[in-house]
């Protein structure tokens, strides 16, 4: 496999993306509706609302109502897509979720938007890096975090018709180009970015995807070879991938935008303990609450940029060499 470099050119905004993907599944689904809590400019939506206005609900600032108002249209048929701040969707409503979607085995997509420091100025309050935590210990949900516009709009059709509840987490922004738009990404399975022989780099969403590959670039200069995945499925995880790089590579290093207990390498760190115990890094949150910066200011605060995550690597490395 070729090795994978970051693009440096944007594609639109993700939120354009998600709005127009869940437009176009609308228009062969006539299940599909949007539901949002006074957010449909701010999550891309409002091109559903202008094409669907009868499939299309404001509901307000009220994300428990928009909850139970989604539970119900599930009970009808419908496929509702739900979408608010990630804290919102999170910490805000997760008893409503929880029981009114999915214990009561209905067919909710719920969508948090701007997570972890992807929420940048709105600050500490709106920073959700405990979402993925929430999320994960609920019965057969899917979780998913694209990174990027081509991902996501791959993924949200097969989310949209696995049967059950699903929470997918994204960035408003505009993202950078990792993958060809012909590149099949498969819900469930992680997507082998980049191979690699002495260590892999396993990461998620918008902010750590793009860091992790051009860590892997600054460690190959020093002669170290590091595999990257792009595990953007959260739930179910792919066992089987992650021991395979495990077995192969003899140390996994994950990274990710939320706190480092209960997310992504929590859930790598479950597999790993049970199924064959190798030496992992998890890179991440680290108990701290967010902050007002910018993404760039935030990624280099809590340790999220390219140079970070090969120092972590290194140093890892010392624990098998």
């Amino acid at each position: 496999m070729e090795r994978k470099t970051v693009k440096q050119e944007l594609h639109q905004e993700m939120r354009k993306v998600y709005g127009s993907t869940l437009v176009e599944l609308a228009k062969k689904d006539a299940n599909i509706v949007v539901l949002d809590a006074d957010l449909m400019v701010a999550n891309g939506t409002g091109v559903f609302y202008e094409e669907f206005p009868n499939r299309a609900f404001e509901i307000g600032a009220a994300e428990a109502n928009m909850m139970g108002i989604a539970a119900g249209l599930s009970t009808l048929g419908k496929i509702p897509f739900a979408s608010t701040f990630a804290c919102f969707a999170s910490r805000r409503v997760f008893d409503q979720f929880f029981l009114s979607c999915n214990y009561a085995r209905l067919n909710v997509k719920l969508t948090g938007t701007d997570p972890g420091i992807t929420a940048a100025s709105n600050g500490g309050t709106h920073m959700a890096f405990e979402d993925l935590a929430l999320m994960r210990v609920i019965p057969d949900i899917t979780i998913v975090e694209p990174s990027d516009n081509v991902s996501l709009a791959a993924l949200l059709p097969q989310i949209a018709y696995r049967e059950g509840c699903a929470y997918i987490r994204i960035d408003r922004r505009s993202t950078q180009v990792l993958y060809a738009g012909d590149e099949s990404v498969t819900l469930g399975k992680i997507h082998v970015v980049k191979e690699g022989d002495d260590l892999t780099i396993i990461a998620c969403g918008i902010v750590l995807v793009p860091e992790a590959i051009r860590a892997a670039e600054l460690l190959q200069r020093e002669g170290i070879s590091a595999a990257v995945l792009d595990m953007h499925t959260i739930k179910p995880v792919d066992i089987e991938t992650i021991l395979q790089y495990a077995a192969k590579t003899g140390m996994i290093v994950t990274c990710e935008n939320h706190q480092i207990i209960g997310g992504l390498g929590s859930a790598v760190a479950e597999v790993l303990s049970e199924k064959l115990p190798t030496p992992l890094k998890r890179i991440g949150v680290d108990g701290e609450f967010g902050q007002v910066g910018s993404v760039e200011y935030l990624k280099n605060a809590y340790g999220m940029n390219a140079e970070s995550i090969c120092a972590a690597c290194k140093e890892a490395l010392k624990r098998i060499r």
